[in-house]
């Protein structure tokens, strides 16, 4: 049947075969910019706050490790001078995340994404980090407390099967954790070194790319969104070498992509968002790429003009990209916007829900 505004109607079914439970949709649309891209920032490190902070310290002659309070008020001085400006925010639930909602610091019309997983890893008998859950918190926690998403980083390498293994794993029971809780997961696989190696190595640095586009073969059905690394090096491989990697990671992954920053310069992660955008991701999930001077200003004057002027024009920048060039999240899923808009739950719906 044909509605006055043209469009036909379509089950609620059509979503919830594809995995876009309430929830989850909600959580897209919560962290999404109004044509379904994504401009997300992070806020969820801990080790590296801790350590540029405790630098910002001994240059100021005070040799000492920064307050628990102190970590609190740098990440919502953080969130107050760029939240604003972006689709959602990741956070951590040990430092961040009840401060930023009971203080406001991220405004109630930008997404809220918790971290899930712990920052400091038990290593495998080959020195491969294995992730576990923050001690004390867990997917319904998040769900609890009104979370639109949550984050799990769990570092991935096909060839060394003891991590992949233990990291596998979690990724599939906190996967189905957040099927029976309804709220979005977005999962971020990382390359790391092992056997002696460093990042700096040829050992590695030969297999990234490799390495990151397996990951997302393997993993990115256990996920609503999709969070990558750069397949390759700026300046390593040709520029034809990297758009052919990233039209790889494009072509495995089956949910929407978006690309995290590493800590790399804002100019080399200013050009990895553009071949990227170009490639099919559907935005970024950046952090310190827009904001590690911070913890190099003086003082706090000069902490919240940087804030206020080069971060924040940085991310304003690449929000501009998102919004220009990105793949909207429910194209991944095949509809378009006028798909959504026609869908409609039948008559008794919620006693079948959830379906998880």
């Amino acid at each position: 049947m044909t509605f006055g505004d043209g469009s036909k109607r379509q089950g609620a079914f059509v979503l919830a075969s594809k995995g876009l439970t309430p929830g989850k949709l909600r959580g897209l649309q919560r962290i999404s910019n109004p044509k379904g891209t994504l401009t997300m920032l992070a806020l969820d490190q801990n080790n590296s706050v801790v350590d540029m902070a405790g630098k910002a310290l001994r240059r100021a002659g005070e040799d000492r490790a920064p307050t628990y309070e102190e970590v609190v008020e740098a990440k919502l001085d953080l969130m107050r001078g760029l939240a604003t400006a972006a689709s959602g925010v990741l956070v951590d639930p040990y430092y961040g995340a009840w401060s930023a909602v009971a203080s406001g610091s991220i405004p109630p019309h930008v997404g809220l994404l918790l971290r899930l997983e712990r920052t400091k890893y038990e290593m495998s008998a080959r020195n491969a980090p294995m992730a576990t859950i923050e001690p004390g918190w867990g997917v319904a926690k998040a769900k609890l407390m009104g979370a639109d998403a949550v984050k799990l980083l769990a570092q991935f390498e096909p060839t060394e099967p003891e991590s992949a293994d233990a990291n596998f794993a979690l990724v599939e029971k906190v996967y189905d954790e957040c099927r029976r809780h309804d709220i979005l997961l977005l999962l971020e696989a990382v390359a790391f070194p092992f056997d002696g190696e460093t990042k700096k190595d040829d050992s590695f640095l030969d297999r990234k790319a490799e390495t990151v586009i397996e990951s997302a073969r393997v993993l990115s059905r256990y996920c609503d969104i999709y969070k990558a690394e750069f397949p390759g090096t700026l300046g390593r491989e040709s520029d034809q070498q990297l758009e052919d990697n990233l039209l790889a990671l494009d072509a495995v992954s089956e949910r929407p992509w978006v690309l995290l920053s590493a800590g790399v310069d804002f100019d080399d992660y200013l050009v990895q968002v553009e071949m990227a955008l170009g490639a099919g991701a559907s935005g970024v999930l950046g952090g310190r790429a827009f904001w590690k001077e911070y913890f190099e200003q003086g003082d706090a004057a000069s902490r919240e003009a940087f804030l206020a002027g080069i971060a924040r024009k940085r991310l304003a920048q690449v929000d501009e990209l998102v919004r220009a060039e990105g793949t909207p999240w429910f194209s991944r899923y095949g509809f378009v916007a006028e798909d959504l808009r026609a869908v409609r739950a039948v008559e008794g719906w919620h006693f079948r829900y959830p379906a998880g």
